[in-house]
């Protein structure tokens, strides 16, 4: 076999891994479920979910892959004997291939969307033309499926261009641009007038705003936004270096994620309240309400409001960017160990083939938006489904094989640099109980609450 390209350090195996991690699931999905769940409260659910359950799973995911050092199939099905272990393989590799095939739609909405805001389309407009904008680009049939079809073709480039000079290299620069962009747009949106009140929605808790619902969201947030159960975590881990810290490397990826996630709430929602709108306009805020915000920004500050726009949106599409490549790195590395695949032509293969699933997805809300499914159009039952069951799924298989199939010594081994590392073997015992008992249960209440 090929020797296999790994990342070149610690820094550049946490960009990668929070690049992952660190898309449309902070930008798009986190402000408005803070939005529909009263605000900090939210929050603060959120980081203890990702700190006690979520990271944990993440650790698990990094050890099976980082001791394989292989595609994601092969590393589960070297634990999991016969055709059990083969299924449950190749379920890590449908997964993230399902998901990015509708998540290149949403990534389309956002090329589109930057290319408008840098035609100065949203600070030109009034406000009353902004309303219902998002959902006419929905009914079009070619625009929405030729930005999807664009921005999966970028996904694919960047991953053919292998570890090392694609995900690595794009990694490395976008990681700290995104960070950049996200708190200059924070700086702005604080400084609105009536910006105040979104920033106490932030940072002071109402805990009367909790409900059942309030615990599902924010550990069903924590799972989906460190890219759980989706195969990539394994992946990626099994190009990390022997010498390198797991530990370190996952808690790196977990704060970097959670801090660019409460960044991108300090973006939208101090703006959302300097425009009187209401927090919990759900999965349309970004594409719908901030053009209006944008727009309203204009009548004002045309200058600035433009600016803003185009920063938004360029930080949406990188975002979007980072986390698919991820998602097809998943399949590519499958298609080139297991099946002798040139990654050049197995990118071809996966993008065809999400391209055409994606297309139909974007049909969904157009021509073919007749054709549904318990209520549900395409785009949303690919979406469930994915949310729901695959992701719940994979992550329940990790932790299972790292907490009770793999010997604990093999485990200890991998967190701990064979003993090397002092303060990672103070803390294993913690880690391994959390791993053993404590994720498969939140996993099965997140799994059993979103059947129901």
């Amino acid at each position: 076999m090929k020797e296999r390209d790994l990342f070149g350090g610690r820094t550049t195996a946490i960009m990668a891994l929070a690049g992952s991690a660190i898309g449309l699931g902070n930008i798009w999905r986190f402000p408005y479920l803070v939005g529909q769940n009263g605000g900090a409260v939210f929050i603060l659910l959120y980081i203890i979910f990702s700190l006690l359950l979520s990271l944990p799973i993440f650790l698990a995911e990094s050890a099976i892959g980082r001791n394989g050092g292989v595609n994601c199939r092969s590393a589960i099905a070297a634990w999991v004997p016969g055709r059990a272990g083969r299924w449950l393989g190749m379920l890590s590799i449908i997964t993230p291939l399902w998901i990015v095939s509708y998540y290149s739609v949403v990534g389309g909405w956002s090329l589109e969307y930057l290319i408008q805001s840098c035609k100065l389309q949203f600070t030109q407009s009034s406000p009353e033309l902004m309303s219902g904008q998002f959902e006419a680009l929905l009914s079009q049939t070619y625009k929405p499926i030729l930005c999807h079809i664009v921005f999966l073709m970028a996904t694919v480039v960047i991953v053919a261009f292998g570890v090392k000079s694609g995900i690595e290299k794009f990694s490395k620069y976008s990681i700290p641009v995104l960070f950049i962009l996200i708190v200059v747009i924070a700086i702005y949106a604080v400084t609105l007038p009536g910006a105040g009140e979104g920033v106490s929605y932030l940072v002071k808790p109402d805990f009367s705003k909790v409900t059942p619902h309030t615990f599902i969201d924010a550990l069903g947030q924590s799972f989906y936004s460190l890219s759980l159960g989706m195969g990539i975590v394994i992946t990626y881990s099994s190009y990390i270096n022997k010498s390198e810290n797991l530990m370190v490397t996952s808690l790196g990826t977990s704060i970097s994620d959670l801090l660019f996630a409460y960044l991108a709430g300090f973006a939208i929602m101090p703006a959302v309240f300097a425009a009187g709108i209401e927090p919990s306009s759900g999965p349309g805020l970004i594409f719908d309400t901030l053009p209006y915000i944008f727009s309203q920004m204009g009548l004002h500050m045309p200058v600035f409001s433009a600016i803003a726009a185009i920063l938004f949106f360029l930080t949406v599409f990188i975002a979007a960017l980072t986390s698919s490549i991820s998602l097809i790195e998943v399949g590519v590395a499958y298609l080139t160990e297991e099946k002798g695949m040139k990654r050049g032509w197995a990118c071809v293969l996966l993008f065809a083939c999400c391209g055409v699933f994606g297309a139909l997805c974007s049909l969904s809300f157009g021509p073919l938006a007749g054709m549904q499914l318990f209520g549900m159009n395409l785009f949303e039952l690919a979406d469930t489904i994915a949310s729901n069951g695959l992701l719940v799924i994979g992550g329940l298989i990790s932790v299972i094989i790292a907490g009770w199939v793999i010997p604990r010594k093999v485990l200890f081994k991998e967190l701990t640099n064979a003993g090397a590392k002092r303060i990672n073997i103070k803390f294993f015992p913690i880690v391994a109980v959390l791993i053993r008992y404590v994720a498969p249960i939140g996993i099965l209440v997140l799994l059993i609450t979103s059947v129901i």
